[in-house]
């Protein structure tokens, strides 16, 4: 059996019928600058590691990625699309995010960033995973789910400076990451929500109690104004499917958060 995919005819296997693999043809929108700026990166790796011959190059490489970014696309869908093996597809995308990741900015890099401007918004988000009830580490009992629990940094216009996974509470995770030290040390004001209520330093969070007093209300509905536009950057985080159900090992999240991040910068 024979299957025509991007005007090249690429054989089924048997195996591949007994299996059952569904192809069906599929489309992204990937920006132009996210092409570009991978498919750079990737013809850089090559050469430094030497490659002499690949079944695809750069720049389909790069495509691979994004469509398995993008769209959640999963190996043997994107295998049977690029004419490839399975392992070869997972091969490529653990080389691609490895390489995006060693390119994403530390949390003193983004300090750095961040101290030219206003103020800025701390949030953290649940990415789900698919895990069992065993891995309790990563059960989140506020959404009766597993997952990760995301660290985000964002400007006062809502762009993402700075990510990262953990498996603990918000205002835990913020202090093992370094955050609360960082922000403190900077000088920098920090917007957040109650899950940070305790933090110090520069990090302000709204009042809790239901018997406010009027001006503690008002300051907690223009807290809420400001802090409202970090969830622009969690929607851009989440705009990359594969982000919204991962079905990976919990050690290669962070990478993945990391690539996500380095790509958002390259198009901004």
């Amino acid at each position: 059996m024979k299957l025509l995919v991007d005007g090249v005819t690429t054989k089924i296997t048997r195996a591949d019928q007994e299996l059952r693999v569904l192809v069906y043809p599929s489309a992204i929108d990937p920006s132009s600058a996210h092409l570009r700026h991978l498919t750079g990166h990737l013809t850089v790796r090559r050469r430094e590691i030497g490659t002499r011959w690949r079944r695809v190059t750069p720049g389909r490489q790069a495509l691979l990625v994004l469509a398995h970014l993008q769209c959640g696309d999963t190996y043997a869908q994107l295998a049977a699309a690029f004419g490839i093996g399975i392992a070869t597809v997972y091969r490529y995308v653990r080389e691609a995010i490895e390489v995006l990741a060693a390119l994403a900015p530390s949390l003193a890099e983004a300090m750095r960033t961040a101290s030219r401007l206003a103020f800025v918004i701390l949030d953290g988000t649940l990415l789900p995973i698919d895990r069992i009830a065993a891995d309790t580490p990563y059960y989140s009992g506020r959404h009766k789910r597993h997952g990760m629990n995301v660290q985000i940094l964002t400007d006062p216009f809502g762009r993402l400076l700075w990510a990262l996974p953990g498996s603990t509470h918000d205002l835990t995770a913020a202090r093992t990451h370094g955050i609360v030290d960082a922000l403190a040390e900077a000088g920098l004001k920090c917007w957040a929500d109650k899950a940070y209520q305790g933090a110090g330093g520069s990090i302000r969070v709204p009042f809790r109690g239901r018997r406010l007093k009027r001006w503690q209300r008002q300051h907690n509905s223009t807290h809420a104004k400001i802090r409202c536009i970090g969830e622009q950057a969690m929607a851009t985080l989440k705009g990359w499917r594969l982000l919204r159900k991962l079905r990976c090992s919990t050690n290669r999240i962070t990478n993945f958060v990391k690539a996500a991040l380095v790509l958002h910068h390259a198009s901004a």
